[in-house]
């Protein structure tokens, strides 16, 4: 070999062991027991207190732990330094609420207000299953504050869960201030059982106004109203509310229905035959997007 390629490798080779004598001396400078602050009764650095009159090792829930070398930290990442979480834009401030939805082919939304009651929303929660559709259940505080479990169960089978109010009252005859109260007790109460608070609001018997929609979208969520009215809540009999269900559907309908309020019964039945129906006609029954 040249004896210039020698002299270079010869270099290269000091070189290397150079630097690893570097990394190792540093390494071992930066040891738990050297870099440590004064213990007690110990001179600075020496982080044991091992001098002459020592109290040995401080006492307390941080004594026992084990400092992790600086080295362990090289591929953690720099979380002080990590953008704010996301949080979700405030909707605009409407001045009417959606009456249908846009969505692709024939798709309807079927809606449920005023539960959960245990003695309905069962179910209507059976019936959706076992076609495996998701609706939006619009629940009155008052209500769900006492029926958690079926709000856990709405969000567990994929329905949307929206708030209509606590008390059920009529929104233009309300001070703001009870009209605040109304709705943020209702979602605090849904995003206690659920982790999330609702981002849809229905205003009780359909009777909006500006405060209404300006507090609502304050807390968040978005007014939907309803294209089709089967009025079971005056339970007219079972077939009516089928009938009206079926007359009316179309693509992007949104259907209002009851699972509490007086005796849905009806309303239960009634569900277990124009879902099908729907379903066989090319209808899509699904929730809308936000």
């Amino acid at each position: 070999m040249p004896n210039g390629r020698r002299a270079v490798l010869r270099l290269a080779a000091a070189l290397g062991a150079t630097a690893a004598v570097g990394v190792f001396a540093a390494d071992r400078l930066s040891a738990p027991d050297r870099a440590a602050g004064p213990g007690p009764g110990g001179t600075p650095g020496s982080g044991t207190g091992a001098g002459p009159g020592s109290a040995g090792p401080a006492a307390g829930p941080q004594a026992g732990t084990a400092r992790l070398h600086p080295n362990a930290y090289r591929l953690q990442p720099m979380t002080a330094y990590a953008p704010p979480a996301y949080r979700r834009a405030l909707p605009p401030v409407r001045q009417r609420p959606f009456l249908s939805v846009s969505g692709a082919g024939r798709s309807m939304v079927l809606t449920f207000d005023d539960g959960p009651d245990p003695r309905y929303t069962p179910g209507i929660l059976d019936t959706l299953r076992r076609y495996d559709c998701r609706a939006m259940f619009f629940v009155c505080g008052e209500m769900a504050v006492e029926n958690q479990d079926l709000l856990r169960r709405m969000a567990a089978e994929g329905h949307v869960v929206g708030n209509h109010s606590w008390s059920h009252p009529l929104i233009p005859g309300l001070r703001p201030s009870r009209i605040r109260d109304e709705l943020g007790s209702t979602s605090e109460v849904v995003e206690r059982a659920l982790g999330t608070a609702p981002l849809w609001y229905r205003a009780p018997y359909g009777a909006w106004n500006r405060h209404s929609f300006e507090i609502g979208a304050e807390l968040g969520m978005e007014p939907l109203a309803w294209t089709v009215d089967t009025l079971d809540w005056q339970e007219p009999g079972t077939d009516s509310i089928v009938r009206r269900v079926l007359d009316g559907a179309a693509p992007g309908v949104v259907v209002l229905n009851h699972d509490a309020g007086g005796d849905r019964s009806q309303s239960v039945a009634a569900l277990r035959r124009y879902l099908p129906e729907l379903l066989d006609a090319g209808y899509h029954v699904t929730v809308p997007r936000r």
